[in-house]
């Protein structure tokens, strides 16, 4: 497993938000987790990328323990969450220069090139971020996320902010990770999208994975009957 999760607990303060959650992933697969707003699949992600603390139970990531070995973990993981985390007063360009020297990415100039190509930034590698729109912004935060080339992708909502080009394009982007074998956990509201991409649905409610399926075990139910079915009980 390349993500295993054990009796999950996470509270912010005497408010209980995971609730013993178990979760294990095999290398390659791409799981969409699924929930209503309030779920806790925010924060399950934070939990992951080693933003936030469990308050109980085990998390490991690559073979690396977290909390203790979070240094480890992040090394090995991409993260696009709902801030794009890239520097307004920086180009394209040297914003993934940044990071990919933080990651010591070998090759970084061609890989950078490469990147802002499968983003559709090419263009305006030269242009401040600041300058950029929403969706932009959030085509530049996918590319600092698989700089690296990551074993393991997270991201949450991805495609919030997104005009429909820009979301044709992180569908072909996601497409075009997973087949070179990485491990992508997603969040979304968007279910014609994620079933059209996912290998397994994972419906997380009240601070637990309550279901969970794969496209051949929908069978001919389309994944939002699966969805209302999980949330009803």
């Amino acid at each position: 497993m390349i993500i295993e999760v054990r009796k999950l607990v996470k509270r912010f303060g005497a408010k209980p938000v995971l609730r013993g959650l178990d979760f294990s992933v095999n290398e390659g697969d791409f799981v969409a987790l699924l929930g209503p707003n309030g779920a806790g699949k925010t924060t399950f992600l934070r939990v992951l990328a080693s933003l936030a603390r469990p308050t109980l139970g085990s998390v490991s990531i690559a073979g690396f323990q977290l909390p203790s070995q979070a240094s480890n973990v992040r090394r090995n993981l991409g993260v696009v969450s709902h801030l794009p985390l890239v520097y307004g007063d920086l180009t394209a360009q040297e914003n993934l220069q940044f990071y990919g020297k933080m990651y010591c990415v070998p090759g970084l100039y061609q890989r950078i090139k490469d990147v802002l190509d499968l983003v559709g930034l090419v263009t305006r590698r030269n242009d401040l971020v600041r300058t950029f729109s929403r969706g932009m912004q959030q085509r530049l935060a996918i590319g600092r996320a698989v700089l690296h080339d990551p074993a393991v992708l997270l991201f949450d909502e991805p495609y919030t902010g997104l005009d429909q080009e820009a979301c044709d394009m992180l569908d072909q982007i996601l497409r075009n990770v997973a087949g070179r074998g990485r491990t992508i956990v997603m969040t979304s509201h968007d279910l014609g999208r994620v079933q059209d991409l996912a290998s397994r649905f994972d419906v997380l409610t009240h601070g637990i994975i309550a279901a969970s399926t794969t496209p051949i075990g929908l069978g001919r139910r389309n994944l939002l009957d699966f969805y209302r079915q999980a949330l009803a009980g």
